[in-house]
This record gives C-alpha cells, sequence and structure tokens, in this order.
C-alpha cells in the first residue's frame, strides 16, 4: 500500500474555527481519516483533526508561500505600512 501524505496526527492544543465545506470534501475527509488510521493501527480520525495537519502540509509544501513568509519575517515593518 502507498503512504497517504498526511503522516501522524500530532496532538497540539486546538483553536476553535468554523468552516463550511463541501458535502463531497467531507465525505473524502471521513474516507481519508479511515485509511490513514488504517495505515497508522490507530483509532479512526474524525475529519476536524485532519484539516490542521492538511493545511499545514499545503502551506509547507507551497515554494512561494514559504518565500514570501522568509521575505515577510525579514523586514517585518513592510507589513505595517
Amino acid at each position: 500500500m502507498t503512504k497517504l501524505r498526511l503522516g501522524p496526527i500530532e496532538n497540539d492544543k486546538p483553536v476553535r474555527l468554523t468552516v463550511e465545506l463541501p458535502a463531497a470534501v467531507h465525505r473524502d475527509l471521513i474516507e481519508y481519516g479511515r485509511l490513514l488510521a488504517r495505515e497508522s493501527g490507530k483509532a479512526e480520525i474524525m475529519p476536524a483533526k485532519l484539516i490542521g495537519p492538511m493545511l499545514a502540509r499545503f502551506m509547507g509544501g507551497d515554494r512561494e508561500f514559504r518565500k514570501q513568509r522568509m521575505k515577510g519575517l525579514a523586514n517585518p515593518a513592510s507589513d505595517l505600512v
């Protein structure tokens, strides 16, 4: 079986956020949680626990985002204008 892109889900202090998802995306998240749980040998993972790590992985793989973020960190005063 091919490894899923999302690795183990770490426990971190959550921040509550309300989002609306298309039903198809919600169904896919449920299935992804089942597959990830089966792959890791853990209990089923609920969709709400997947969204944060998925977004983090997405942003971490976005080269332009990382570039702009580093640029912003190097010159924080430019964001205050």
